[in-house]
């Protein structure tokens, strides 16, 4: 178990991450309004170079940064990751959208590559406005179940704290 100030960075650190990838994904999803309904082809060739810089250095980073200090929370303090549902379905739908978000990366490389090339016509680009706006929704599920904490142990769970109350009956 961590130690209560060790805790409370952790924690801190996991929310600020957390919160930044939420941002980093509104970043995202407001460069697809150019990308998708721009006028000005320079405004649209900037939208998906832009999207390319987003990807790389904000949303993968503060994903992974979210999943580790996510995980590193769970194993230091009482919740564990398997001993709750709520914990484990949001470290599956972390791990989900983390995934789901790398795998996407050559897509939006080679979005912005032929936004690159002036002489590549950028109208047959067709953004990338259902990835993005899915990514916050499927995020939204482990921000509400973190704050509301909902009641409900695994079959791990149930074991540990079965094992857990039987070891102390013994001492």
């Amino acid at each position: 178990m961590m130690s209560p100030g060790i805790r409370k960075l952790m924690l801190t650190v996991h929310v600020t991450a957390s919160v930044g990838w939420l941002g980093a994904i509104a970043a995202y999803i407001a460069l697809n309004v150019p990308a998708l309904a721009g006028d000005d082809e320079q405004t649209v060739r900037a939208a998906y170079l832009m999207m390319d810089v987003v990807m790389r250095y904000a949303l993968i980073p503060l994903a992974a940064a979210t999943l580790a200090t996510g995980i590193v929370q769970a194993l230091g303090t009482p919740w564990g990751l398997f001993r709750h549902y709520w914990v484990t379905i949001s470290l599956v739908l972390t791990i989900i959208a983390f995934v789901v978000l790398v795998l996407h990366l050559p897509t939006v490389e080679d979005m912005a590559a032929a936004a690159a090339d002036p002489r590549v016509d950028i109208t047959h680009l067709r953004g990338d406005l259902f990835h993005s706006v899915g990514g916050a929704l499927v995020l939204l599920v482990p921000l509400a179940l973190n704050i509301y904490k909902p009641r409900g142990l695994t079959r791990y769970g149930w074991r540990r704290a079965g094992n857990q109350r039987a070891n102390a009956s013994r001492m």
